[in-house]
């Protein structure tokens, strides 16, 4: 499962829409909620980000990731 991870790099400032960056994951879960638990566990021990949402990506929104270029597995 491919989760899409919405962060501010700091949580010292207020969250502001136009500093929110992006990260994807790929994670090994059963269900959903596992994988956003999963996900977000993995995150905080490597990161200082605050995390606004995460998303599971499906196969349509995962390929138009890919088109975009936006989209480059985050591992730690």
């Amino acid at each position: 499962m491919i989760y899409k991870v919405f962060y501010q790099e700091t949580k010292t400032t207020n969250p502001k829409r136009e500093m929110t960056k992006a990260l994807y994951l790929e994670v090994d879960a059963a269900n959903e909620l596992e994988g956003r638990i999963k996900a977000r566990q993995v995150v905080e021990a490597n990161t200082t980000y605050h995390i606004e949402f995460i998303e599971l990506l499906s196969d349509k929104h995962l390929a138009y990731e890919k088109e975009t270029g936006a989209f480059e597995l985050t591992e730690f």
